[in-house]
């Protein structure tokens, strides 16, 4: 990710504040709330930001994180709302017993890992795109989300733009920034792991 950063910082150093500001937030909201946008670098970007911002006098890294993590907060809002308004009409028209047992099965998953999925999928390109809708599509609890994506937009827009600002001088933020990322993957496999073992347990129970 270093070296993709440091192509953007390259690019990224010649804009005047302002503009560095609209750009790198319009970035974050589009890859976050628009299905569109699942191809853009998120990481790279926030990286790179740090970096500019390190390097260059004129960018302000409190403001620069500012402007990251409301592109990443409202940008998942969006996503979240478009999946429930949009995403879960579409799917309500489906009757096959198929799509059904998907819906089913997603908010069961939801319901249950949410919470962790949604913190988790902050840190994957691409599935950080998709998981705000599908969330949205499948009734997750509003506030549960909420809480998720607040959490989740401090820790990896904040965070990776903060280990890129601090990368030359502490180099263990880096470090520390992938720890954290890791802990909330982790997190997220094993309570999906624990929940569906509690699932495959349930007919047996009743039974």
């Amino acid at each position: 990710m270093i070296e993709l950063a440091a192509s953007f910082d390259s690019q990224l150093s010649t804009l005047a504040p302002f503009i560095f500001y609209i750009v790198i937030g319009a970035i974050v909201f589009i890859e976050t709330g628009l299905l569109f946008g699942f191809f853009l670098p998120g990481d790279s970007i926030l990286f790179s930001a740090g970096l500019v911002a390190a390097s260059h006098g004129n960018i302000n890294i409190a403001v620069l994180v500012a402007v990251i993590l409301l592109a990443a907060f409202f940008g998942d809002q969006v996503g979240f709302v478009i999946g429930r308004v949009v995403g879960r009409p579409y799917l309500d028209k489906r009757k096959s017993p198929r799509v059904q047992r998907m819906i089913a099965n997603s908010e069961r998953f939801y319901e249950k890992s949410g919470w962790w999925a949604v913190v988790a999928a902050r840190f994957f390109p691409w599935i950080r795109t998709f998981v705000p809708p599908i969330a949205g599509a499948s009734k997750m609890n509003y506030y549960k989300f909420l809480s998720a994506n607040v959490v989740g937009a401090v820790l990896w827009g904040a965070g990776i733009t903060l280990a890129g600002f601090y990368a030359a001088s502490v180099p263990w933020v880096r470090t520390f920034s992938y720890a954290i990322a890791a802990f909330f993957i982790i997190g997220s496999i094993v309570s999906g792991i624990v929940n569906y073992s509690r699932h495959r347990r349930e007919p047996h129970s009743k039974s």
